[in-house]
């Protein structure tokens, strides 16, 4: 039995086995280990996924689309051509691709798979994962959280008894911070905190914003294709300014009319307002487990956007030492996936880890504002599983009628944070009934529950009349019913996957599509005659001939981008 695992990413997914006492990575039908989470629809139903489709985000930029990870669990729809997704379904293509590959790598059929969220995904973006993971013909067999994942892959579940260290996960879209300690064959969350809206791509965004404003532009004065041509400049400029001081970008549009140049500095100057932003939930978390920085023995960086050097600086300045970062921090999160999959599978060559977890969110219910005299403000959240509670948790609380003659009590159920529940995201509602009697003389003790899964039991009793009632939260704002998830399952079924063998070209033919669309005059006579006869070469279905085509033609454009502004 082999068990997949899989980091889900909002800009990059990868996947990797435990096989042969080691976390083996997957490539994918690139031969790259990660596998860019963006979906191409062309004309035909036909989806790309992955490289291919990052391509074509600068070509045909109407009918791709990426980091869609941010709307797990919403009902937002994304817009590929003429059709919409939600993006547990986009999620689920890619998952699909992931699983497609790993087949093919192994030999056979993948049918259950550990999937990695982060940290603070709330309940319903949890159940998106899984039911992403369903669309893709995956049972998910467990979620692990990011930073979990990264411990397992670090060896932290090894080091001395009653370590305790910090995983920082900077992705491509969220944040995430886990506190954790080792002990007694124990990996114990002791507090998490983040922010699902934050990541590389923020950091990108204020270059794009930077960059506009310097040329006196906005994105409303770009069509598709060159807002996508500014965004995949500026990601470039964004990585080569952690080696180097200064990069210069001349114009490579035709509204930039001059050279446009950012120093570190300059970026670092930018980014505060981001930064002040990542050191709020590292001092939650600090707070919430109850330790300070010095008490920690190791802080672990994880997610691509940490090799950014002003960060790592950042981090090493508040915690007065070097945090680790000796590991791809791109791959970690597979890796300690495929280690949980092993786990799973009891593989006899891993020693047992006890992983505990903890609710990422407050979880609680609704009482009378008294303080209400308008009616603007409504209810009060009262929580009754507060945040960073170990999981499984089962938590009692007693709330009394307000009225005379009260007949019934509505418990509504909320998961946030905020102190008014207007704020915080509804999970459902309970009524019951209960008898007359002067206000404050009635009461029900409410009980939540809360398992591993992410699954939330409550349970209600009239404390008078001993009536009990039931109910278990399951469909959650942007959940899918029976009927929804089987019109899913259809939709995709209908959506034809470019072969694995055809990827490798479709790759080459975008890459010179968008290189050629970057030149001008010779430069693109010499991609369109080398175009041509790629394209002859696959005409004549000779496996020999297109395989030593694929390898001189791929030369011969990385000519081209290696000859580029940087």
């Amino acid at each position: 039995m082999t068990i997949l695992g899989i980091d889900l990413g909002t800009t990059n997914s990868a996947c990797a086995i435990w096989r042969d006492g080691k976390a083996e990575l997957i490539p994918n039908r690139l031969g790259e280990w990660l596998t860019p989470s963006a979906v191409f629809l062309d004309a035909d139903d036909k989806l790309i996924v992955g490289q291919t489709a990052r391509e074509r985000s600068v070509t045909d930029p109407t009918h791709t689309t990426s980091v869609f990870k941010r709307y797990m669990g919403t009902d937002r729809k994304i817009k590929l051509g003429k059709k919409t997704f939600t993006a547990t379904e986009l999620s689920a293509m890619v998952l699909k691709s992931l699983k497609d590959d790993a087949e093919q790598y192994l030999g056979e059929t993948i049918t259950q798979a550990v999937i990695s969220v982060p940290a603070y995904f709330n309940d319903t973006q949890r159940k998106a994962t899984v039911l992403a993971g369903e669309l893709a013909d995956l049972k998910v067999e467990r979620l692990i959280n990011e930073p979990t994942a990264a411990a397992m892959t670090y060896g932290l579940h090894e080091k001395p008894e009653h370590t305790q260290f910090m995983v920082i996960d900077l992705g491509g879209g969220t944040f995430d911070v886990s506190i954790m300690e080792y002990f007694d064959g124990v990996l114990e969350v002791h507090a998490s905190s983040g922010d699902n809206f934050l990541g590389g791509e923020d950091f990108l965004e204020i270059i794009v914003n930077k960059y506009l404003a310097t040329f006196n532009l906005t994105k409303s004065h770009l069509d598709g294709k060159d807002l996508q041509k500014v965004y995949s400049k500026l990601e470039q400029l964004k990585r080569l300014l952690n080696t180097q001081e200064t990069v210069n970008l001349e114009p490579f549009i035709e509204q930039q009319k001059e050279n446009f140049s950012l120093t570190r500095n300059e970026f670092e100057a930018l980014a505060k307002p981001l930064l002040t932003r990542i050191q709020s939930p590292i001092e939650t978390t600090l707070r919430d487990a109850e330790i300070k920085p010095w008490d920690l023995d190791e802080v672990v960086l994880v997610g691509g956007a940490t090799r950014m050097r002003f960060f790592r600086g950042m981090i090493a300045k508040m915690f007065r030492r070097m945090p680790s970062a000796n590991l791809d921090p791109d791959l970690v999160i597979t890796m300690g996936a495929a280690i949980q999959a092993g786990l799973k599978a009891k593989d006899k060559m891993l020693d047992d880890v006890v992983l505990t977890d903890v609710c990422p969110y407050s979880l609680g219910t609704s009482t009378v504002n008294e303080s209400d005299a308008t009616g603007d403000q409504g209810g009060l959240f009262s929580a009754i599983i507060e945040r960073n509670t170990i999981i499984p948790a089962s938590r009692t609380e007693r709330y009394f009628t307000v009225s005379d003659n009260q007949k019934q009590l509505q418990i509504d159920i909320y998961q946030g944070e905020s102190r008014l529940v207007s704020n915080n995201i509804k999970l459902g509602e309970i009524t019951v009934k209960i008898p007359k009697n002067k206000k404050y003389e009635e009461s029900v003790d409410v009980r939540f529950s809360y398992d591993m899964n992410g699954l939330l039991e409550v349970d209600i009793t009239v404390v008078s009349t001993g009536e009990k009632h039931y109910k278990m939260i399951e469909n959650a704002p942007g959940e899918l019913s029976e009927k929804d998830i089987q019109a899913s399952k259809d939709k995709l079924a209908k959506m034809k996957f470019h072969p694995r063998e055809l990827a490798v070209n479709q790759n080459l033919v975008s890459r010179a599509d968008r290189i050629f669309e970057s030149r001008l005059s010779d430069e693109r006579e010499a991609i369109k005659d080398s175009l041509r006869w790629f394209e002859g070469v696959l005409d004549s279905q000779d496996d020999r001939q297109i395989k030593d085509a694929q390898q001189e033609f791929a030369v011969f454009l990385d000519k081209f981008e290696q000859d580029g502004f940087f």
